[in-house]
């Protein structure tokens, strides 16, 4: 019976001799868990996992972190379509820490061309401040192109809009005045939106 040799590498945190490792990528050895947890923020920028594992002095590496999708419902103004109609749009959380914690819509779908730019509504009828404000996703080339004309939000103005609105629009509304987050849009944010809509020009 030949004895299995044993590996005696640097802990990468205190360097003391181990035979313990990370079991994602077998190339960073580490001798107590509490090391790979406390390492973990930097190495696992360069943790790539290896081809094939081996099953003995392994530390469980921490599963990277998953995203988790928000669901959201949505008002979506569609060209094609004579009324507004509730929809869901996912949610993902912002990577980059400088703009913010908000969640980004993942509408760019819902427009032909998949660009969107937004504006934000922070007044509704008679100019008083929405307690939440109305995100709108739109879609410029279509606004430039004056097509095509959005027949749901015509619906809801009336005809009586100064300036036809042209393309898509999707609606989120904002959880509160600081734009954190998002709850669910419905029927009674129409009113200021219809506004809005009859004031553009």
């Amino acid at each position: 019976m030949n004895p299995v040799p044993l590996i005696n590498h640097p802990c990468t945190v205190c360097c003391r001799p181990t035979s313990m490792w990370c079991s994602r990528c077998q190339s960073a050895w580490y001798c107590t868990p509490e090391h790979l947890q406390s390492d973990w923020p930097r190495h696992r920028k360069e943790c790539v996992p290896a081809t094939h594992a081996q099953n003995y002095n392994i530390i469980a590496t921490p599963p990277p972190a998953e995203q988790q999708v928000i669901m959201v419902s949505a008002i979506l103004f569609s060209p094609e379509e004579e009324r507004p109609r509730i929809i869901t749009v996912k949610c993902r959380p912002s990577q980059v820490p400088s703009q913010g914690m908000c969640p980004q819509p993942l509408v760019s779908g819902h427009f032909p061309d998949g660009q969107a730019e937004s504006i934000v509504l922070t007044q509704g009828l008679n100019g008083e401040p929405l307690r939440f404000p109305l995100h709108l996703w739109y879609s410029p080339t279509a606004l430039s192109r004056c097509a095509p004309i959005n027949r749901a939000i015509y619906h809801i103005t009336s005809g009586a809009a100064a300036k036809a609105w042209c393309g898509t629009v999707v609606v989120l509304k904002f959880n509160g005045s600081r734009r954190q987050g998002y709850s669910d849009a419905g029927s009674n944010d129409l009113p200021a939106l219809s506004a809005y809509f009859l004031a553009y020009k």
